[in-house]
């Protein structure tokens, strides 16, 4: 009976270590300690060129790495263009005409290459330069545990299907942000993101000539001017008007005030428990950025690919 226990306790060892050896080896914030000890020094020094050269900057690779995560996970595969053999995922309709930043990430990839060839992929760059985007728009820090692995392949559908809509209801919202993990409570210090950066005309026309009920009227009637009717779908709107490129807690103010630009801000308040949450950061900035910290580092850890899963991208625009 012990023999029969031992063989089975072993069997169990091997299975728990192949498990564990089969491609799924932990990220770590120190993974390119010995062979890039470079590359937060890289990444960050042109994140603050890109961020001082172009405030939006900072919400534009923040913008990346969510499109990116929230696609099959953390693995780059926003990034690769369209060839005759791969579609990508740039031209979903969330994407086309929409993210930017993409010739930051080209530029650091070529410093790392010259740096530390074939070693620091193109999912990390993205991870990382997000973090250090807010950080130079004046928002939280923390940590990006590293080793992430670069797809192979893209999802132009799953671009299509698995990202919020700027229309979205309150119960959409929770719903697509649930079925990445994610609770309502993140989802509302994830919505954060949208102190900075801005929105084309397009994804808020319909809230300020249709949502009377739900938006202040003066706010209204000041977008109205650069967003028409009919035209102008590329016009862009501050996401936050008070401080547009500062990472802050105006946000959660402007919901308070019916100053939500997209209807899937303002619908945050729609709710007893999430209108609370709203007021809750709009009193404290520090209660906001250790939630949205704390998200960020759930976010940038979703289904990467590790150990021998996927490639180290020689370029992020295409695979090897």
């Amino acid at each position: 009976m012990s023999s029969a226990f031992s063989i089975v306790f072993v069997a169990r060892i091997v299975l728990l270590l192949l498990v564990t050896w089969g491609g799924n080896a932990q990220l770590s914030p120190n993974f390119y300690s010995s062979t890039c000890p470079q590359f937060g020094s890289i990444v960050g020094d042109a994140v603050r060129s890109a961020v001082s050269g172009d405030a939006r900057m900072g919400a534009s690779l923040l913008r990346l790495h969510f499109h990116d995560c929230f696609v099959n996970g953390c693995d780059a595969s926003v990034l690769l263009d369209d060839t005759p053999t791969l579609t990508g995922e740039k031209t979903a309709s969330p994407n086309r005409n929409s993210l930017r930043g993409f010739e930051v990430i080209d530029d650091i990839k070529d410093q790392l290459e010259r740096a530390c060839p074939g070693v620091v992929s193109c999912a990390d760059i993205l991870a990382v330069a997000a973090r250090d985007g807010v950080v130079e728009s004046n928002g939280p820090s923390w940590t990006v545990a590293l080793g992430r692995r670069d797809s192979t392949t893209a999802s132009l559908s799953g671009a299509q299907s698995d990202l919020p809509s700027p229309s979205s209801s309150l119960d959409g919202l929770i719903s697509d942000f649930s079925r990445k993990g994610f609770t309502a409570s993140e989802m509302v210090a994830l919505s954060g993101a949208h102190t900075i950066g801005q929105a084309r005309c397009l994804l808020f026309r319909d809230r300020i000539y249709n949502e009377a009920n739900t938006i202040n009227s003066t706010f209204a009637i000041s977008l109205q001017a650069n967003c028409p009717r009919t035209g102008g779908d590329n016009n862009l709107a501050p996401l936050d008007n008070v401080t547009p490129n500062v990472f802050d807690n105006n946000y959660y103010q402007n919901l308070q005030q019916q100053r939500g630009l997209l209807h899937s801000d303002q619908t945050l308040v729609s709710r007893a428990d999430t209108a609370a949450q709203v007021d809750g950061y709009a009193t404290s900035s520090a209660t906001f950025f250790n939630d949205f910290a704390n998200a960020m580092v759930r976010m940038s850890n979703l289904d990467p690919l590790t150990g021998t899963q996927g490639q180290i991208r020689a370029n992020c625009r295409r695979i090897n």
